[in-house]
């Protein structure tokens, strides 16, 4: 019997040719989905007939209830091998089987690097004013040699965001809850006396922290009033690391010089999202880990998990802990 297989959110329509599908020609159907499907009864329909669903990343959330409406599906495959969308206990107790893929094993630090140097050097109003036939310089760009850069997590992203920050010649301070001053110090950072010291001192504060029960809404209203006017968050995590409405006021009301987005609470950002519009803001629809190297590692490793698992032997499955 020839298994069904659906690639969700390809976005780009690269799912097919980013690997080699081949190993499965005549044992699984594959088809990729480009549209995102936020409707769970259209969600439904679209993997009805599928045994097998390739998810990007966090996307789309695969909870008890949408388990139970797909009863023919056996496996389900998410890029990378951590997925908070996904009920792993569900997942077991509906019979279905998880499997997850490596990432690159280079750090995607650029987009962090291209918000913080989009910020600094006012490049959205620079550029705007260019192609619609504005003032010729407008701005006056900020100087990274000198400045201080804020890391709050310092793990393999934020160590290599440090790495690349000490070439700007700039100052790094960093922080997380069991951080030491000998790990900061092997990443070219100073340990921050605390996460508000950190905030209180840095010109930029960049984010580089898993979400769990205890980061969620980390940086909240007295955080971010203890930031510099002239400093700029950036974050290419989490959105739910940050309270979001108290962001937005922040930004709103000049609390801080504007953000660095690439994560939002709700995606795709709706289309009436004040995130889009504010003058302060530069974002970016989630581009972080969208990289040839990446999808490359995702996809190739999907097609492994699959062949894994209709020869009996799966790889890389996931479990409830």
């Amino acid at each position: 019997m020839t298994l069904r297989c659906a690639v969700l959110d390809d976005y780009q329509g690269v799912a097919l040719t980013a690997a080699d599908w081949s190993p499965l020609a005549g044992k699984v159907e594959v088809r990729a989905l480009r549209e995102h499907l936020a409707d769970r009864d259209e969600l439904v329909a679209a993997l009805a007939d599928c045994e097998i669903v390739v998810a990007m990343r966090e996307r789309t959330p695969f909870d008890a209830d949408l388990l139970r409406r797909l009863p023919r599906l056996r496996l389900l495959v998410t890029t990378g091998m951590r997925n908070a969308s996904i009920d792993l206990a569900a997942a077991a107790a509906a019979g279905v089987t998880v499997c997850g893929t490596a990432s690159s094993s280079t750090p995607p630090v650029e987009l962090t690097w291209a918000l913080i140097l989009g910020l600094a050097r006012r490049l959205p109003a620079e550029s705007r004013a260019l192609r619609e036939g504005g003032p010729w310089q407008s701005t006056v760009g900020q100087d990274l040699h000198g400045r201080t850069l804020g890391l709050i997590g310092l793990g393999k992203i934020g160590a290599s965001v440090a790495r690349i920050a000490t070439a700007f010649g700039m100052d790094v301070l960093a922080w997380s809850p069991h951080l030491t001053p000998e790990r900061a110090a092997e990443a070219g950072a100073r340990l921050a006396a605390g996460k508000e010291d950190l905030l209180r001192r840095s010109d930029f504060v960049s984010l580089h922290l898993v979400l769990s029960e205890r980061t969620r809404g980390l940086l909240g209203e007295a955080e971010l009033r203890a930031m510099r006017p002239h400093a700029y968050l950036v974050n290419t995590s989490r959105a739910g690391l940050v309270d979001q409405a108290a962001l937005l006021r922040a930004l709103r009301e000049g609390w801080i010089a504007g953000a660095g987005l690439d994560v939002f609470e709700t995606e795709p950002l709706p289309a009436g999202d004040p995130l889009r519009t504010l003058p302060n803001v530069l974002a970016t629809p989630h581009l972080g880990y969208v990289t040839e190297g990446n999808y490359r590692t995702y996809y190739t490793e999907a097609v492994e998990d699959i062949s894994a698992f209709v020869s009996g032997s799966p790889l890389r499955e996931l479990t409830a802990r």
